[in-house]
């Protein structure tokens, strides 16, 4: 039998979920969270065999979150279930050992295959987000631009940011010229934009 652990912010879809997998021979739901931030505290309590993480969840990212759940449980099998096709998500969630990328349209029986496929050590990921992938360019941002830019695209000042991250305003400032440069935008604003269409925040 199948632990599964569900990492899912909207209520109504992950109740669903939950309830749909239950009903295969071989799954059982073992802990649910909706917060990010849960999901480490969740998988020690449980133990899941398989972790279905959404990528967008309040206090921390599913695909940020990859690494250090599966240091602390490594024989669990992440597959990442996300209504964001972004070729950027994709690469980094199988860079952090996701076994599947999988949009939340596709239908709970081809799900429940494709989570056994990836226990099985087959990676799985949404036909066309591959082939879109594979046309995207790397992402070209350091972990530390990815998250200067994160901190500062919603109209953060410059010095807002550095006590966020506990850096000086003049290393923000580099940072983000830096981020801009490699994302060709005019400011930081649209550098933010550009990096979060292609996943790459």
């Amino acid at each position: 039998m199948m632990r599964l652990l569900l990492a899912e912010d909207q209520t109504m879809f992950r109740t669903a979920l939950a309830s749909l997998l239950a009903l295969e021979e071989d799954m059982e739901i073992a802990a649910e969270v909706d917060r990010g931030d849960a999901i480490i505290e969740a998988a020690r309590t449980a133990a899941p065999d398989v972790a279905l993480l959404d990528v967008e969840m309040p206090g921390r990212s599913g695909i940020d979150v990859i690494g250090e759940l599966l240091d602390e449980q490594p024989g669990c099998t992440v597959v990442v279930l996300t209504t964001f096709g972004r070729p950027g998500y994709l690469k980094r969630a199988l860079e952090a050992g996701a076994k599947g990328f999988l949009l939340k349209d596709a239908p709970v029986e081809q799900l429940a295959q494709q989570i056994r496929t990836a226990v099985d050590g087959t990676v799985v990921v949404d036909p066309d987000l591959a082939a879109s992938a594979l046309s995207t360019p790397q992402n070209p941002l350091t972990a530390r631009e990815r998250e200067v830019l994160a901190a500062s695209g919603y109209g953060a000042t410059v010095r807002e940011v550095a006590a966020q991250l506990h850096l000086s305003s003049s290393t923000v400032r580099n940072y983000l010229s830096t981020a801009i440069r490699k994302t060709g935008a005019r400011n930081r604003v649209t550098a933010a934009r550009i990096a979060e269409n292609n996943g790459w925040l």
